[in-house]
């Protein structure tokens, strides 16, 4: 364990440390398996000793979500719609079940980006695989670029700020047990993610019920 913290530190005292944030932040924009909360959260941590500077990991991660998440709605605009024509019906058997989740996924982000284009794209920038449905959705829907760009910038700046700062509480609380530190930064990450989840879910279900209760007079007559 102490080579291991011995390395975080040779590692999070390095100024290439700013350019791999950035990176994993771009990556993760579009090609959602690179753990970038973790990556913000950990160099958060690891803040409250001063090195690296709290500020640049905010700022390079805030850049590099922004610039991954236009690589995603470029990648929709110029091809994402028969990408998501091939995607299988959430309801149907002719492909895997993950094949049925990135359909069920995608059309979660549709619905959202009709109701409330911005406040869907905020939202879905602190739900792992969600962000990328929905910039990519954005992209095959022609959503306007302009008003793409000013909305993601305001996500991606509070995403950063979030994600550097919860590893940045979790440091200050245990400022000579990084380790400790960082699994509380996680944990508060992870805990907010189920929050936010957890209130989409009921309020879709809520929705889902109300629609049912007002199509059973049709239904019936």
């Amino acid at each position: 364990m102490d080579s291991v913290l011995d390395l975080l530190h040779q590692t999070m005292s390095s100024p290439w440390v700013y350019l791999a944030l950035f990176a994993i932040a771009v990556v993760d924009g579009f090609f959602p398996v690179v753990p970038s909360e973790t990556a913000v959260i950990t160099a958060g941590v690891f803040a409250a000793t001063g090195q690296p500077d709290l500020p640049l990991v905010v700022g390079v991660a805030a850049l590099g979500a922004l610039v991954g998440d236009h690589v995603s709605y470029a990648i929709g605009r110029h091809g994402g719609g028969r990408l998501l024509a091939r995607l299988p019906a959430v309801d149907g058997n002719a492909a895997a079940g993950r094949g049925r989740r990135r359909r069920a996924a995608v059309e979660w982000a549709r619905r959202g980006i009709a109701a409330r284009g911005g406040l869907i794209l905020t939202v879905a920038r602190y739900v792992p695989g969600g962000r990328t449905a929905v910039t990519l959705t954005m992209g095959a829907t022609r959503f306007p670029r302009r008003r793409f760009l000013a909305f993601d910038a305001l996500a991606a700046a509070s995403w950063g700020s979030y994600s550097a700062l919860v590893g940045y509480l979790g440091g200050l609380a245990f400022e000579r047990d990084p380790v400790r530190g960082l699994l509380l930064g996680l944990g508060l990450a992870l805990t907010l993610t189920v929050i936010v989840e957890a209130v989409r879910w009921a309020r879709g279900r809520r929705r889902r019920v109300a629609c049912a209760r007002v199509s059973r007079p049709a239904d019936a007559r």
